[in-house]
């Protein structure tokens, strides 16, 4: 697979890297550092700050021009993950696009071998990154249980699958398995995408702020019609940050029910009374595991809370969309 590089010189891609951000500026120009310092690097890095300073200055560094990257910098238009790519898409000028979140440290070779992943074959619609602190780890008897609920069958493994009421799970990491593992949804933390794959819109304005589960969406979209790889040795830390989007916590329980409703009704078409009870099981398992520490069980009353305005959002949603 590698042969695909053979005829790469200079050690430059044609990729638009697409960057999201706010008030991130350290962890951001350390996320940079490891991207310039790759084998490989991308022709186009574009940087969307949703900052109130302008950091272009900060984060325009000397490896840039060294390396003929063109740098993109512009203030968002409008804040949020999703609407954020979606401004840089639109500045992009490759065919291959590059979502890279703001908290991100590539490893050697990692560009790279995203790269020969997605240009393997044709039908390869996006790769993307194994995240070494974040993956499937095998699970405990409820978990396995919950799992073969979900799913309505036992699987050797549920790594990379999208499972009951859009339940999507982490791939994993085993040393028996080849460097490109199918699977059936990609996060957007690091992934690689053919432009063409792509769907209009890539992400419905229904994603706002935060736009949890908007890389579910993505995901199932161009699935319908391409291949979807992890790369598993192209590895990455996501060293994720804290921010006031994640310091509301109803506002994320409640944007977790919603969304994820969302995507089961609307995205995989997966509706009726069991799979809403499947809705339950999962919300109440997620609750109910959470409970482990004394700062969960004193943030209870608002995940509740959270649920509760979720649900009443849901019925809103079952009116206007008849789900």
């Amino acid at each position: 697979m590698d042969k695909a590089l053979d005829n790469m010189t200079p050690s430059l891609l044609p990729v638009s890297v697409i960057i999201p951000t706010r008030n991130r500026l350290t962890i951001l120009n350390r996320t940079i550092g490891s991207l310039v310092d790759q084998s490989y690097w991308p022709a186009e890095v574009i940087i969307v700050d949703g900052s109130a300073e302008d950091h272009l200055q900060e984060i325009n560094r000397p490896e840039f021009s060294a390396k003929k990257i063109t740098l993109i910098y512009q203030k968002a238009n409008v804040l949020g993950a999703a609407s954020q790519r979606l401004q840089g898409i639109a500045l992009a000028q490759h065919n291959v696009i590059w979502f890279l979140d703001d908290d991100v440290l590539l490893d050697p070779e990692c560009t790279r071998r995203l790269w020969v992943g997605l240009t393997w074959q044709e039908n390869v619609g996006a790769v993307n990154a194994m995240i070494s602190n974040q993956r499937y780890t095998k699970p405990g008897r409820m978990t396995r249980f919950m799992y073969l609920l979900m799913h309505g069958r036992t699987l050797a493994t549920y790594a990379g699958k999208v499972i009951g009421p859009a339940w999507n799970l982490l791939p994993e990491d085993e040393a028996g398995l080849p460097d490109y593992v199918r699977c059936e949804w990609l996060n957007t933390t690091c992934t690689m995408y053919k432009r063409k794959a792509l769907p209009n819109p890539v992400f419905s304005d229904f994603f706002r702020g935060y736009s949890m589960f908007e890389d579910l969406t993505l995901s199932v979209s161009i699935a319908k019609h391409y291949t979807l790889l992890n790369a598993r040795t192209a590895r990455i830390v996501h060293e994720s940050q804290s921010g006031t989007h994640k310091d509301n916590v109803a506002e994320i329980s409640r944007m977790a029910l919603v969304n994820r409703y969302y995507v089961m009704t609307r995205i995989l078409q997966r509706g009726g009374w069991k799979y809403n009870l499947k809705l339950f099981l999962l919300e109440t398992f997620g609750i109910t595991s959470s409970l482990r520490t004394k700062q969960n069980w004193l943030q209870l009353p608002k995940v509740i809370q959270g649920k509760i305005l979720g649900l009443k959002e849901i019925n809103r949603m079952k009116s206007k969309y008849g789900v």
